[in-house]
């Protein structure tokens, strides 16, 4: 998303760092990669602030992909939501332990990282 939309600035790298684990680790909260999508839904979208209608409509069109996202990811993994996805509590050391130990990130959570990375990628070809 860096390069599609030439951001210039590897502050947009970071900016999703402490949405891993469902927004530092509360599970209850959407997965990172959910949320990572979503920001960059937003920027794919950005227009000046100080023209109120373009802004507006930009956000209008943000929210409208971002919720077509979130559908589309719901009806393929059964949730948005850490714990609803991967089954542990990070808001429990014992199980984050578990989790990082299980290596169950390697087989769920890449997915869910490709599915997006590619979700955006598609978007950004067929509005090309």
């Amino acid at each position: 998303m860096w390069e599609a939309e030439d951001l210039g600035s590897e502050d947009v790298l970071w900016a999703s760092t402490a949405f891993n684990g469902g927004i530092a680790g509360q599970q209850d909260a959407p997965c990172g990669t959910v949320s990572s999508c979503t920001v960059c839904l937003g920027l794919r979208h950005r227009k000046p602030p100080n023209d109120i209608k373009q802004a507006n409509q930009a956000r209008e069109d943000a929210r409208k992909e971002a919720g077509e996202f979130i559908k589309k990811f719901r009806d393929k993994f059964g949730s948005i939501t850490c714990r609803g996805l991967l089954g542990f509590d990070f808001s429990n050391q014992e199980e984050a332990r578990k989790f990082r130990e299980s290596e169950i990130w390697r087989e769920k959570c890449d997915v869910y990282v490709k599915y997006v990375i590619e979700y955006l990628y598609k978007l950004a070809d067929s509005q090309a």
